[in-house]
């Protein structure tokens, strides 16, 4: 399918096992205290001094060898010598290529979606505003992300090209690299907290000279996301819940710590495998599923399945969960742009908020009787 990379990059996020430190909050260069603005994500830091920002990004990728440091130099900026052999970028950005689905509505929410010259396979794209954009030619196909066209990339001269890698071996990196082209490394995809992964919009605010409606816009996230855990603090989780689906001959169950049982537990449900410690995942056989699922009252399952049929087609032993019995089978991998993209896959890391909304129409819908769902969809 189309999103095939964009879905195997969400597994990814869903299967590995993060142990990010917490950032220091502050850094001190040469005697001027810079105030790390990320509260939430792991994998970020941003510290802003006078003239100029010093961005980390660490653990971009499962045991990652290294972290990576960029110093953002505003106009008239100077750079201190301790930084200098750092990846320096000139903000504020007038050009940008972006590699993920995940970064569009970040640049779309800061009203920057202009500055967009270049996306790898934009049939992945499902926003319909740059979607426009693409179909009028102002933002490039510039291939696929683990084979983007340099000399398509050298042509259009982005001041920034913002990908990312998902293992050690990334020689499309050192490629782009030697060829003059600057990079920076993200890991949005890495977070494990909901709310860390729509933080990192500070990062496309510090990029385009726009950390103050950056900040306004993640404020805003993060009180819709408390005003609605406030909604079910009363309530008991009265759901039990199943989640997934067979990939290859493997369930994979999210651990207690994962983003997906954040989700879960912050929506009021009894996630059946809540209590199974870390944040990454486990293989299980589907027997095990069974035993342990068959009663379970809702199924999430992963997935762009339309009706029950479908997904009874795909394997004849979902019909033995109750939930599937009951018609209480949920996914939130259904929605699709005009060209294939898939909306959760683009939208739903930047929106937390609406995410955890769906859920509780899901487990508690007498709370939200108007509410429409953004990603979710009931299987009938």
């Amino acid at each position: 399918m189309k999103s095939s990379l964009h879905k195997a990059v969400f597994l990814i996020s869903f299967l590995v096992v993060i142990g990010c430190k917490k950032n220091e909050s502050t850094l001190e260069i040469k005697g001027e205290i810079g105030q790390n603005s990320i509260e939430y994500a792991s994998g970020l830091s941003i510290n802003k001094f006078t003239g100029y920002s010093v961005v980390k990004v660490s653990n971009p990728w499962p045991d990652a060898g290294k972290d990576y440091t960029y110093v953002l130099k505003e106009k008239d900026g100077v750079i201190p010598d301790s930084l200098k052999s750092y990846a320096t970028i000139q903000v504020p950005l007038q050009t940008i290529v972006v590699t993920s689905t995940t970064n569009i509505p970040f640049l779309e929410m800061l009203d920057v979606e202009n500055n967009l010259v270049g996306f790898p396979h934009t049939d992945y794209v499902s926003s319909e505003k740059t979607r426009k954009l693409i179909d009028k030619g102002l933002v490039k196909n510039v291939g696929q992300n683990e084979k983007l066209n340099i000399e398509q990339l050298i042509e259009l001269a982005p001041n920034l090209i913002v990908t990312f890698g998902v293992d050690n071996n990334n020689p499309m990196l050192d490629n782009l690299q030697k060829s003059g082209l600057k990079v920076l490394i993200q890991a949005d995809w890495m977070e494990q907290s909901p709310l860390g992964k729509a933080e990192w919009i500070k990062l496309y605010g510090a990029l385009f000279g726009k950390e103050a409606q950056a900040k306004e816009l993640f404020d805003k996230i993060v009180t819709s996301y408390k005003e609605a855990k406030k909604l079910v603090e009363s309530k008991k989780a009265t759901s039990t819940v199943l989640y997934g689906s067979m990939y290859m001959d493997q369930w994979y169950v999210a651990k207690g710590n994962s983003w997906v049982a954040q989700f879960m537990a912050d929506a009021k449900a009894d996630y059946l495998w809540a209590n199974l410690e870390g944040t990454g995942s486990l293989g299980l056989s589907f027997e095990k599923i069974l035993d342990k699922a068959k009663t379970a009252s809702v199924w999430i399952a992963t997935g762009s399945f339309k009706s029950l049929t479908e997904l009874e087609k795909s394997n004849p032993h979902y019909s033995q969960f109750d939930a599937f019995k009951t018609k209480n089978v949920y996914t939130f991998e259904s929605k699709f742009g005009a060209t294939g993209g898939t909306v959760y896959y683009e939208l739903a890391p930047s929106r937390p908020d609406l995410v955890l909304k769906d859920y509780i129409k899901i487990f508690h819908p007498e709370l939200l009787p108007s509410y429409e769902f953004t990603f979710a969809s009931k299987l009938n």
